[in-house]
């Protein structure tokens, strides 16, 4: 993966590159990889936010391992008992540990984080990429119609959907994923228009390069920096979607462990059983601070123009 452009930041343009690297650019390479792992690495914030992140995915991977029960059995003598050495969550009101429930939460989360943001990076990624590239009428129908999908209220377009699809977990990323591509389409569409500018594009052009390699092997790579900052940031977003729909009854369906349902099945006991929706939607909020804090510090570790500090 290579950083945006460098003619942005005030270094040479490639513009004698056409189909293969330079030697000398082979070098760079590792270098430059070597100078974001740097400013990645002194990046506090951005530590913690990847121990968060890690410990999240550790955590969806090794559930069974971690969970002391079985998220969905039942036990009636051990209703809404308050967080202890054995329960250290506490117990639901149908005796389900809490503890258990959030630890296999994790798992829905990461799956609905990665596989949400994928088809949006897949639809929207494309979309930019093709209105950026060919322009005029390609790109005014494209940016049209993202237009009108921006002019209706993502949380209504996402109500809808869920509610046309029926609850469960595959209408939740459909219709999750049907809002978020907005978002990918403008980015790299405009960071698309901005690598077009450059002379290397004219030298590719020129030698004769396809528009899909050209595409694919010289002006993806130069906006895959915005790309996975964006997808990083847009990654608790989906989270808190998935919970809110769930929560609302149109995501996933009970006894199913998903964060935004076990704060609704708690949400009727919060002053006698408040550890029901607590722990969850601590987890929740945890969560999304890791990844915001892990997406600004990849924001500014592939900045270009900190390569210098």
């Amino acid at each position: 993966m290579s950083d945006l452009q460098e003619g942005r930041s005030g270094r040479p343009n490639r513009s004698d590159e056409s189909t293969t690297q330079s030697p000398d650019e082979e070098t760079q390479l590792p270098s430059r990889r070597r100078k974001v792992a740097g400013r990645l690495i002194r990046n506090r914030l951005a530590l913690l936010g990847s121990g968060i992140v890690l410990a999240l995915v550790l955590t969806a991977l090794f559930a069974p391992y971690i969970a002391p029960y079985d998220p969905v059995e039942q036990d009636y003598a051990a209703l809404e008992q308050p967080p202890s050495l054995e329960h250290p969550f506490g117990t639901d009101t149908l005796g389900r540990d809490v503890f258990s429930r959030v630890v296999f939460g994790a798992k829905y989360a990461v799956f609905l984080g990665l596989v949400i943001v994928g088809f949006e990076m897949l639809l929207g990624v494309t979309l930019g990429l093709v209105a950026g590239y060919y322009g005029g009428m390609v790109e005014s129908v494209i940016m049209r119609v993202v237009d009108v999908a921006l002019s209706i209220p993502g949380v209504v377009l996402a109500l809808a959907i869920a509610g046309m699809l029926g609850g469960g977990l595959i209408p939740l990323v459909i219709a999750i994923s049907l809002v978020g591509w907005r978002g990918f389409t403008r980015l790299v569409r405009g960071d698309v228009k901005g690598v077009m500018e450059e002379e290397y594009i004219d030298a590719a052009k020129g030698a004769g390069v396809s528009d899909a390699r050209l595409i694919v092997q010289h002006i993806l790579p130069n906006v895959a920096s915005s790309i996975i900052v964006y997808a990083t940031l847009t990654i608790p977003t989906v989270i808190l979607w998935a919970a809110g729909l769930s929560f609302l009854g149109m995501g996933v369906s009970p006894p199913t462990p998903e964060w935004g349902a076990l704060i609704a099945n708690g949400r009727g006991e919060i002053d006698d059983a408040w550890w029901i929706s607590t722990f969850p939607g601590l987890a929740i909020m945890v969560t999304v601070i890791g990844f915001n804090v892990l997406g600004d510090g990849l924001r500014d570790a592939l900045d270009p123009r900190q390569s210098e500090l």
